[in-house]
């Protein structure tokens, strides 16, 4: 790189309140130095944007550090090495990190991944590649491990993580599978498109009534993405010894006052049931096991996924609030440049 590059990015303008709009994000533009030693310069070409960072855009965040007010976010992304001072990842490598929501990272190469694009295309790595599906697959073998014969609903099920989780469990051996989302092209398209045994549409009525009409004996496994009256209706449909895995809480998000938990929480004892919640970092060690069982499934086609993309950087902000509102089938995806 022998001359500094100019890089847009989308910073935080403002902290939202209740349901974010496209006025607290601001578009600007900097000069990414040179490398230093032991740096890369990544040119990015897709960047995610997830529920989670809804969370984070929050000042009082207790498990991660707050966005800051002014500068650019963070997010997962890919993209191409185009300067390197590191023996390591030279020049021309493709690799996933954490800068994303700008064209151009600068960052210490130990922070940066190569990744294998004969494996499956660059963008798949943010997606059933990356930790969107080792978040799905880990809720399935360790906090909410699925057991031969189980019955398993799972929440927010056309998402990212949804619709990877489905099949998980089917391959992990559940005999049925339920999935729920919002719509009924999305609900029919869970069983069509990605396996599952029912698609459930919440939006059609109270899903605990759906739920017990799907699974009338109960379920084993519930994948929660959504919180509130799913998690309820979760809790009242476990059986014995029943397994909830909590991934996100989606329905409150934007809440802007304390949300309640559900009030038949205390019925996980009576049941000897369990609830787990998982934060991905703390389970990074299982990305080789899950990249070698993903990648195989993917390209036996027995693992199928959904992309939902928008192009360019300054959309980022519609397709973040688009993933709020669900909008998407699969992964939300930003392809830049």
């Amino acid at each position: 790189m022998s001359d500094e590059l100019m890089s847009r990015e989308i910073r935080l303008a403002a902290r939202p309140v209740g349901e974010p709009t496209a006025e607290i994000f601001e578009l600007a533009e900097t000069r990414v130095p040179q490398p230093a030693e032991g740096q890369i310069v990544v040119r990015n070409t897709w960047m995610s944007v997830d529920p989670y960072m809804r969370e984070w855009m929050r000042e009082d965040v207790e498990y991660a550090r707050p966005y800051e007010l002014g500068a650019p976010l963070l997010g997962s992304a890919v993209g191409e090495v185009v300067a390197s001072r590191s023996a390591a990842v030279p020049v021309g490598a493709t690799v996933t990190h954490f800068l994303g929501w700008r064209e151009y990272a600068l960052l210490d190469a130990a922070e940066a991944t190569v990744v294998d694009t004969s494996l499956a295309p660059a963008e798949v790595y943010l997606g059933p590649l990356g930790t969107t599906g080792l978040t799905a697959y880990a809720t399935l073998t360790r906090i909410a491990p699925v057991r031969e014969g189980d019955v398993v609903w799972v929440s927010a099920a056309a998402g990212a993580v949804g619709s990877i989780a489905g099949q998980v469990a089917r391959k992990l051996g559940a005999a049925r599978v339920i999935g729920s989302a919002g719509g009924p092209e999305k609900a029919e398209k869970l069983v069509t498109t990605f396996g599952f045994d029912a698609g459930l549409d919440h939006r059609a009525g109270p899903i605990a009534k759906q739920l017990a009409e799907a699974a009338p004996g109960g379920i084993d496994v519930y994948v929660d993405n959504v919180g509130g009256d799913h998690l309820r209706a979760a809790i009242a449909a476990l059986r014995e010894r029943g397994r909830i895995g909590m991934v996100g809480a989606i329905s409150a998000y934007n809440a802007t006052e304390p949300v309640p938990g559900p009030d038949n929480l205390f019925r996980l004892a009576s049941k000897n049931a369990t609830l787990g919640g998982i934060y991905i970092p703390g389970h990074l060690d299982l990305f080789p096991e899950w990249i070698e069982r993903g990648a195989a499934w993917i390209a036996d086609g027995s693992l199928r996924y959904e992309q939902t993309v928008v192009d360019g950087l300054e959309r980022a902000p519609e397709a973040f609030l688009g993933v709020l509102r669900g909008a998407n089938t699969g992964k939300m995806l930003v392809r830049l440049g």
